[in-house]
């Protein structure tokens, strides 16, 4: 009887481990000028490689970035503390 799973190594589709610096960039909302910029600087919001003449992102130190400037989205109501509107309202003349 043969059985219905294949044996051996199945082939799975892996995420890159590094990505290309301007695809980081976009990911993070940055222009490409920005994004070379700040990677010259040594200033890039997360970890950049310079492999051979171009830069690469890890992915890991990327996704950990993005996970932690993703804001809040149990307070949506955009009140304070206090419960009222924390936008100003507009003043009758």
């Amino acid at each position: 009887m043969t059985s219905p799973t294949p044996t051996g190594h199945p082939t799975q589709q892996t995420e890159p481990e590094v990505i290309g610096l301007l695809a980081a960039g976009r990911l993070l909302g940055l222009s490409r000028t920005t994004t070379y910029r700040l990677a010259k600087a040594g200033e890039f919001p997360c970890r950049v490689l310079r492999i051979g003449g171009r830069y690469a992102v890890p992915v890991r130190g990327l996704r950990a970035l993005l996970d932690h400037t993703i804001p809040d989205h149990t307070n949506l109501d955009h009140t304070n503390e206090g419960g009222t509107n924390s936008r100003p309202t507009p003043q009758e003349g």
